[in-house]
């Protein structure tokens, strides 16, 4: 019934597909497609799967799998870092409400069989059972003693990093690695016993790269040493620079900065070019630095901007050589009274002849019209030349019609696209910069480009003043005699071309059928004969290449025995006479059934190349491709008669009749099934590399200096330097900077010198192919807590050999580490308890210090956003002499991060206030964002799967539209923008965007103006479980707050409580996901619930360009200030941001309602009335007081933020610009959250608010308590008193308020309770209608 409706439906939309797909190989495309959700291996699956593979095959379908696994079940991930980071304990922050950990201890003792000060109690207990109880006793007794983390005395930190290193490089190699990642994990207890963290994705995605060649090479039969020499060649395809000469006589010039006399007075010297000059300027010289060649039809509306463009250049001066290529109608029968473009040519002509190039250029200039008309060039003929004959200029028997035939020839041979075309100093511009708007500043950019590159050249002596400028750049590697996409796109496909110990011969068509890919291949490239220009080949080591020249091998496949298949072969055989480094083979595709007669030309060539030497083979196959030996063929005459001087005609005759045709099978078999070529389809096979299928006019003889060029200077010129060294001395080593003398190789080699005493190194395996790896870390670093674990499983996955530098640190002043560290990195899956498969990677921190206060920070992948699900205790302060049992805690992946940088093309700046939306088809709008104004960088939540990024409707949309995008899935000039997610990585996208021709005066942000539907929805929010109206409300109170820890979360609670009983207006609360309890988030929608407020959990990753803090806290602080243009949609005009720790005692409508008086946001000043503090106030003196003169310094406990003058003056992204500067100094923005707003006091102005809006007893009298609005339980630096105390002791209320939500979170722990005994007994039935109705 499906396949039925495969029929009835076919007049849908073609699906669309990605890239990547898993599709069943085929050769029509032109049939429907078929699109298969499985999961492999199921039955379901292998029934769908036989049927339609077999439709794939037969053509009848386009078949695409797209594997789909319906189980619920989560799966445990590795690939983060788990850090336990030693907390201060100056201010007690913990809960008093304990909250006893898991009493499963079955973890524990895993690490026993570790020596604990010289005692292996693994073996201890196997000798002594009897005394396990003893032991263990003994076991904890030594592992506290060690964990004694006294301070260390200066002179004994100086050289903790040497020390660490010397333990490392004494240990044996094989205990190296995990004595460092020991040391680096857990250097807290490490400290008296004494680069790089690389997404686990994309090392794997290396492995797999260079597995492949390293097999390959193993395969061909070469040894370590010459695997290694090949791996270090630097071998990338040649990028899209490629330049054209044009040196060539039919560019019209029509200036020449070296010779025309308006430039006499500039320097010639290229010396020039070094002197100092203010940035942005270009350098006057008298020399054709930078030339600019434009092809252009003048019959062509385009044909006028790029004349005013050239003119633009030439009457400011500036340094550029302009030249033209003119595209006319070639037809000898059109005269210039007939054709506007011809007229215009022999007009040029005539002034150049009469006056000079420049002087018919400026008459060019003056030709009106937004379309050339011949009456234009005739009005500026009479005009500029009244006694001209303009009959005998324009007309039949014209004189002036040089470079007419020679432009368009010209553009034929360049293979430049569809017209116009550009070249800068021969380099093509691409299709999106040849916009006539933007092609200004595209050129002013390529020049200050070029200068770069043109003052290296002088300075390194390569170009000097003897030298000619346009010789110099024709002369570099990257000039070429043609442009073809085919040869130089990076799009690339090979085949495995390795010799396999098949022993099949190409007329073994029977065999040849059951082979796979890689040795149908391997048997064609065996049984391949090949013509060259001259000389015999000699093997290296299985790698053929010839004396003298170079290893570039070309196939050439095509069906000989047609017009299109010869007319290829006669330009590969063209071009073999003046190639260097080419041998040439054929293969043959026919077009039809194969029989002895439609195949006699293809059996002749054939049988020439089995039979004939190089010399008369070549001389045969240059009369077989003419077209006259095709017609003698047909008409009836013999092969032997058209044989050439040379052959051995007995030898040919007897082969060309016992041939048949098998051979001509397999070679048909192999296009199909390898090539996947269509029968008679034409392709070019170079070096393993396949170009086609191609059309009957796309590969020329230019095409195939262009591919042999390609290829040669690429790959096969170095890869032949390393086989003959390994020819002449295989023994001999190689230097490590032997192909790039300033490559990382170089820099590795170097290293060695200096580093040798300071190496580790761990062989690979004997007679097996093994990666190469050199690390260099100092020991005692957050890098060498990830690096030394990843080292390790490397070792275990992959055959390796290491060396290990240490580069240790002198004159330490603290201690290097203050946190234990697990990277959860598995080297393969394990079992669980019981051999139950699998178990997870999980952290596991062992015998941990009970005396430290620990707080828990997951360390991901940037594009990673993951939550903590499941820990009933607080992971901000695990104090483990509290504790009995093991702490756990699960966390959740819970979003992949899709990032971008958005720009306006027009203005090149990023819209700021511009919106994006994220969706699926059915639900266009699950996600939203803001772009910042920092580097036009926006963010947005997602899943695995495909999306669609478009511009939010309303004011986005009604303003702009997406122009370009690159990094997307989707054509670049689609507005959709169309994402997969398909890996861990997320994705980084560049989006374009142009204000629509009617709104170029809007202004995303200005007054009045929000965006319509959804705008009430979180940028980069989800609806906290009570759901939010998508229309905007204008009297609701939005407060802000973050908090991290049971304790913060307890204030925070009482916070809430507060501010909803001294107001009457609708609440909304923001929160901060990133740090928040499973415990809190539980409990917030039966708070919501009971209290009728509404609430958000707002999420914003970090992100990546943004200096990056370490301290949790620190991080908190900056998701105060940093972000707030981002974290809350437009429609939000105003927020409060309210500290945790505070107890609001007024309604917070009056501040909302606050006049700012301009500034984007007030804060509260610090008091100056408890006179006691006065030593403790540190804006008193010092940076402070001299930075803020007569301002004050302010708290930032609590702070109003006007968010539409916020986003108006840019003030996010001043605050963010700041912090990047001051954020590099450690020593800087101490208390970050109130010192960057502070600090930028005189660009961001902040209004004082009235001292009643904040009272805290530290550094307020108690007389003005009683006019307090608001209480904060800020941290008194002289009595240190703990929290919980002060807040009971200085706010009478809060205990009442304590009590009441301590009430409600027992109900509903109990009715939790109760609902989970109901559903035990019909637990199966619940889960059996949950998975039906997935």
């Amino acid at each position: 019934m499906g396949f039925r409706e495969l029929f009835v439906f076919n007049h849908r939309p073609r699906p669309y597909l990605f890239k990547g797909e898993h599709k069943f190989p085929t050769l029509n495309e032109n049939v429907p497609v078929v699109i298969l959700y499985a999961e492999i291996g199921t039955k379901d699956f292998v029934k769908f799967h036989k049927v339609l593979s077999e439709k794939a095959q037969k053509e009848e379908i386009v078949y695409v799998l797209r594997h789909y696994k319906p189980s619920p079940r989560k799966m445990y991930l590795s690939g983060y870092g788990v850090e336990l980071a030693i907390k201060s304990t100056e201010y007690k922050a913990v809960d008093d409400i304990q909250v006893k950990a898991t009493n499963d201890t079955t973890e524990e003792g895993d690490d026993e069989t570790e020596e604990v000060q010289g005692f292996l109690f693994g073996k201890l207990k196997q000798m002594y059972p009897d005394l396990k109880d003893n032991l263990k006793e003994l076991r904890k007794h030594l592992i506290q003693s060690t964990n004694n983390l006294e301070p260390l005395k200066i002179w004994e930190l100086q050289d903790l990093s040497f020390q660490a290193a010397s333990q490392i490089i004494s240990a044996p190699a094989y205990k190296a690695l995990k004595l460092m990642k020991d040391l680096a994990q857990n250097y807290p207890i490490k400290a008296r016993t004494c680069f790089l963290f690389f997404f686990l994705l994309s090392i794997l995605e290396t492995l797999k790269l260079e597995g492949k060649v390293m097999h390959g090479l193993h395969d061909l039969g070469l040894k370590e040493e010459a695997i290694s020499k090949f791996m270090k060649l630097q071998i990338h395809p040649m990028d899209d620079s490629c330049a054209l000469d044009i040196r060539h006589t039919s560019i019209i010039w029509v200036n020449n900065i070296e010779k025309d006399d308006s430039y006499n007075m500039w320097p010639t010297s290229f010396q020039e070019l070094l002197k100092q000059t203010f940035p942005g300027d270009i350098r006057q010289i008298r020399r054709n630095l930078y030339n600019l060649v434009l092809f252009i039809d003048p019959v062509q509306e385009y044909a006028a901007d790029f004349v005013k463009l050239a003119e633009l250049f030439y009457h400011h001066n500036i340094p550029l050589r302009i030249g033209f290529v003119f595209i006319l109608n070639t037809n000898e029968e059109i005269d210039g009274t007939m054709d506007s473009g011809v007229a215009l040519l022999r007009a040029f002509n005539y002034i150049a002849e009469e006056s000079d190039t420049t002087q018919a250029f400026i008459s060019m200039i003056n030709v009106n019209g937004e379309v050339l008309t011949v009456k234009h060039v005739k009005n500026v003929l009479r005009s500029e030349f009244p006694h001209a004959d303009i009959q005998s200029i324009l007309g039949v028997d014209s004189d002036y019609d040089e470079k007419r035939k020679a432009g368009a020839t010209f553009y034929k041979k360049t293979g430049l696209g569809p017209l116009p075309q550009a070249l800068f100093n021969g380099v093509p511009f691409n299709s999106e910069e040849m916009d006539a708007v933007e092609l200004e500043t595209v050129i002013l950019q390529k020049i200050t480009d070029a200068m770069g590159f043109f003052q290296k050249a002088v300075f390194m002596g390569v170009l000097n003043d003897h030298m000619d400028a346009v010789d110099f750049l024709m002369d570099q590697s990257n000039v070429v005699s043609r442009i073809n996409p085919t040869v130089l796109g990076n799009k690339r496909r090979y085949i495995n071309l390795i010799s396999t110990s098949v022993p099949v011969g190409v007329e073994d068509i029977s065999t040849f059928s059951f082979l796979d890919s890689q040795d149908k291949s391997a048997v064609i490239s065996q049984n391949m004969k090949y013509l060259t220009k001259k000389g015999k080949f000699i093997l290296y080591n299985l790698l053929t290449i010839v004396t003298g020249v170079g290893p570039v091998t070309i196939w050439i496949i095509a069906d000989f025995d047609k017009p299109a298949g010869r007319h290829l072969l006669f330009r590969a055989l063209k071009h073999l006479k003046t190639s260097r480094h080419t041998r040439l083979g054929i293969v043959n595709n026919p077009v039809s059934k194969i029989t002895d007669d439609n195949t006699a030309i293809a059996r002749a060539i054939m049988t020439a190349f089995l039979t004939e030497k190089n010399s008369s083979l070549k001389s045969f196959l240059h009369k077989i491709a003419k077209e006259e030996t095709a017609k003698a063929l047909a008409a009836g005459t013999k092969i032997t008669k058209l044989l050439v001087p040379g052959m051995d005609d007995n030898t040919f005759e007897k082969k060309y009749n016992t041939l048949g045709v098998d051979i001509i099978q397999t070679h048909q078999m192999f296009c199909r099934e390898v090539l996947k070529l269509l029968p008679g389809q034409m392709a070019v096979v170079s070096n393993g590399r396949v170009l086609g299928p191609l059309n009957e006019n796309e590969f020329y003889t230019e095409d195939f200096h262009l591919l042999e060029k390609i290829t040669f200077s690429t790959s096969a010129e170095k890869i032949k330097g390393v086989v003959k060294e390994m020819g002449v001395n295989s023994q001999k080593p190689v230097d490590a900077c032997y192909f790039h003398k300033f490559n990382l190789e170089f820099f590795i080699s170097f290293m060695l010198i200096s580093f040798f005493n300071s190496l580790v190194k761990i062989d690979p395996q004997q007679n097996e192919p093994f990666y190469d790896v050199v690390a260099i870390v100092d020991p005692l670093t957050r890098e060498a807590q990830k690096m030394a674990h990843l080292l390790i499983v490397l070792g275990n996955i992959v055959n390796m050999k290491l060396r290990l530098f240490m580069n240790s640190r002198s004159k330490l002043s603290e201690v290097p580490l203050k946190s234990f560290y697990r990277f959860v990195l598995e080297p393969e899956l394990t079992s669980g308890a019981n051999n139950h498969f699998p178990s997870g990677p999980v952290a596991k921190f062992l015998d941990m210090p009970e005396t430290l206060l620990f707080t828990l920070n997951m360390i991901v992948p940037e594009s990673w956003l993951v939550e903590a699900v499941n820990s009933s205790y607080d992971l901000d302060n695990i104090h483990l002499q509290d504790v009995e049992g093991i702490v756990t805690a699960d966390y959740e992946l819970e979003y992949l991060l899709l990032e971008g940088h958005c720009f306006d093309v027009t203005t090149g700046q990023p819209p700021r206030g511009l919106q994006f939306t994220l969706g699926i088809k059915n639900n266009p709008v699950m996600v939203d964002t803001t772009v910042m104004a920092n580097l036009g960088y926006f963010q947005l939540k997602a899943n695995p799967g495909s999306w669609t990024l478009r511009l939010r409707k309303g004011r986005s949309d009604d303003i702009y539209h997406i122009l370009l995008h690159e990094g997307a899935d989707s054509p670049v000039h689609l507005e959709d923008v169309i994402v997969v997610l398909n890996n861990f990585r997320g994705k980084i996208l560049k989006v374009q965007v142009q204000k629509k021709p009617n709104k170029i005066d809007e202004d995303l942000l200005s007054d009045g103006v929000t965006e319509e539907e959804g705008a009430w929805k979180s940028i980069t929010s989800f609806s906290g479980g009570i759901p939010t109206e998508e229309k905007k409300k204008t009297d609701v109170l939005n407060i802000f707050s973050v908090a991290s820890g049971h304790l913060y979360e307890r204030f925070l609670r009482i916070m809430m409580l507060s501010v909803l009983r001294h107001t009457k207006t609708p609440v909304k609360f923001w929160f901060l996901k990133n740090y928040l309890s499973p415990t809190f988030k539980e409990i917030i929608p039966h708070m919501a619930n009971k209290y009728g407020f509404q609430y958000e959990l707002v999420q914003y990753k970090w992100p990546r360009w943004l200096h990056q803090q370490t301290e949790k806290q620190r991080i908190i602080w900056g998701y105060k200030i940093l972000f707030l243009d981002v974290l809350f949609p437009l429609a939000v005009d105003k927020i409060i941001f309210v500290d945790a720790d505070q107890v609001v005692r007024s309604d917070l409508k009056e501040l909302r309602d606050l006049d700012l008086n301009g500034a984007p946001y007030g804060y509260a000043p610090f008091c100056d009335s408890r006179t006691e503090m006065d030593g403790y106030r540190f804006w008193k003196s010092g940076y402070w007081a001299s930075h803020l003169g007569r301002r004050k310094y302010h708290i930032s406990a609590l702070y109003v933020v006007d968010l539409k003058t916020f986003r108006k003056i840019a003030a996010g992204d001043r605050l963010r610009g700041q912090y990047q500067a001051l954020s590099q100094d450690p020593n800087s923005l101490s208390n970050l959250d109130q010192d960057l707003p502070n600090n930028m006091i005189h660009q961001v102005a902040i209004k004082s608010l009235p001292q009643e809006w904040l009272w805290c007893e530290t550094w307020c009298d108690d007389e003005s308590k009683k006019k307090a609005k608001t209480i904060d339980l800020c941290n008194n630096p002289k009595t240190k008193e703990p929290k919980l105390k002060a807040a009971l002791r200085i706010v009478p209320e809060w205990a009442q308020y304590d009590s009441e939500i301590r009430k409600l979170i027992k109900r509903i722990g109990k009715e939790k309770k109760n609902l989970t005994r109901s559903s035990r007994k019909g637990k199966r039935i619940n889960f059996l209608n949950l998975i039906s109705s997935v």
